[in-house]
């Protein structure tokens, strides 16, 4: 459905203002550490995202609340998403996004009225679910253009500053907005493109966050960590397990995402950096192959688990379904999914991730160090590995496998701990008992050690 075209980059920016105030969040900022995110006021913000990348061109306004107070409920407090999936989107409205699929073209409307077809466009609709997700203390993560468009020759820089320009214009008002430059691609490919877009970005939106979204195995601080408009770093683990992890090129990991936080946890200057993309819950390992076996919600997890105890500034959780917004009829269903995104949200794992937010809000927040050194003897390879974080109050070790944790018991200040177990699959705490605040102990995890049985020891100061 064609619509009102707006010419010329002072016509796009005039257009491309968001209409009204919103009861935002305000912006995030990075911690004076530069290790975590907090709030305007300086309190504490963990990064518990969920992708709903294609939410701005799949679901009609209804079905956006829907999916909105869903991941509210279930203590998301990011989303995120792309803007454009390909430069040829229409939206379930039916409204195109750009003109010739020119990006420095957005196509806008005069008016802002969801009654009228006429006054309601592609970025009135993207305004619309913003605004719902602020009213829900949401952040939107928006990524610009998505990666694969860009690398298909379909962005030129000069088109990327004119459509930077209208962004930053646009969502400047809007203050739970963070931009994720890039989009599942390397910084090498197209990188002229990138460094505009977030050049152009940061200079007209300075008050927002931004940081660069990678291909799988990478993260974004091998191009892009001392560019001043990358305020922090985000990888992707990826989808494949250790026995598929063959690339060439690639960070071999395997499935240990935490490998990716200790090499940003080295860098300088010091920034927060944090899993974005590892693998979906319900989507065949290795994504390509529907008959391969599906990452379950113990994956998930246990991505969480490691990579935030490793120093991680947050996570983000995916579902196959959700993260295409699958529907029914939909013809364009990828990666083998099976069911649709409104069953999906409800998947087990998207209900536990709370739980590591939870925990993590327990305990002092901005001093907290991953400290292997808890650890006495061998921490474990692969899914027997334990990771360690302690803070001034209260030190943290997981485990995936429920496997006996041995403890130096003098890590934390005084003469005796607190301890406990605490459980990722329902966020509940079994009491253990105190202990000495010295030597080497012992604590074997409740039930049979095996994978998916995982724990959290939980050492306290009284």
């Amino acid at each position: 459905m064609f619509k009102v075209i707006s010419i010329g980059l002072m016509a796009v920016l005039a257009a491309g203002t968001v209409k009204g105030d919103s009861p935002s969040p305000k912006p995030l900022k990075v911690s004076p550490n530069g290790r975590y995110f907090m709030t305007a006021d300086g309190k504490p913000f963990f990064w518990l995202g969920d992708t709903g990348w294609l939410l701005f061109s799949k679901l009609k306004r209804e079905e956006a609340i829907k999916y909105l107070d869903d991941r509210k409920q279930k203590g998301f407090n990011v989303i995120q998403v792309m803007v454009l999936h390909t430069t040829k989107v229409v939206n379930a409205y039916g409204d195109t996004a750009l003109q010739g699929g020119n990006v420095a073209m957005p196509i806008t409307t005069p008016g802002n009225n969801a009654d009228n077809a006429a006054q309601y466009d592609y970025w009135d609709h993207v305004d619309f679910i913003v605004k719902a997700a602020a009213e829900r203390g949401i952040y939107m993560a928006m990524v610009p253009v998505w990666g694969s468009e860009v690398k298909a020759g379909k962005v030129t820089p000069a088109q990327a500053k004119l459509y930077a320009t209208f962004l930053a214009n646009r969502f400047k008002p809007q203050s739970n907005i963070v931009w994720m430059n890039g989009g599942d691609i390397k910084g090498t490919d197209s990188i002229a493109v990138w460094k505009m877009l977030g050049k152009t970005l940061h200079e007209k939106d300075p008050g927002h966050l931004m940081t660069f979204h990678p291909r799988g195995r990478y993260t974004s601080s091998s191009w892009f960590h001392n560019e001043s408009w990358l305020q922090f770093n985000m990888f992707q683990s990826g989808h494949r397990r250790y026995n598929q992890d063959t690339s060439a090129g690639d960070l071999h990991y395997g499935e240990d995402n935490w490998k990716y936080i200790n090499m940003d946890y080295r860098k300088t200057p010091v920034k927060p950096t944090f899993d974005g993309e590892p693998s979906y819950e319900e989507i065949p390992q290795g994504l390509h192959d529907s008959l391969e076996k599906r990452w379950t919600a113990d994956d998930v997890r246990r991505y969480a688990y490691w990579s935030v105890f490793a120093g991680g500034c947050g996570y983000t959780y995916g579902d196959n379904a959700v993260m295409q917004m699958h529907r029914p009829n939909d013809i364009d269903g990828n990666y083998g999914v099976t069911n649709y995104w409104y069953e999906a949200i409800d998947a087990p794992g998207a209900s536990q991730m709370q739980y590591i937010k939870n925990l993590m809000l327990s305990c002092s927040y901005f001093d907290r160090v991953p400290d292997q050194s808890l650890i006495a003897g061998d921490a474990g390879e692969k899914y027997d590995r334990l990771l360690a974080t302690r803070a001034k109050d209260c030190a943290m070790i997981y485990s995936y496998t429920g496997r006996t944790i041995s403890i130096k018991m003098d890590k934390l200040a005084g003469k005796s701990v607190k301890a406990s177990w605490y459980n990722p699959r329902d966020g509940k705490y079994t009491a253990i008992g105190s202990f000495s605040n010295k030597g080497v102990q012992d604590f074997d995890a409740p039930g049979e050690v095996k994978e998916g049985n995982d724990w959290v020891l939980v050492l306290e100061t009284p």
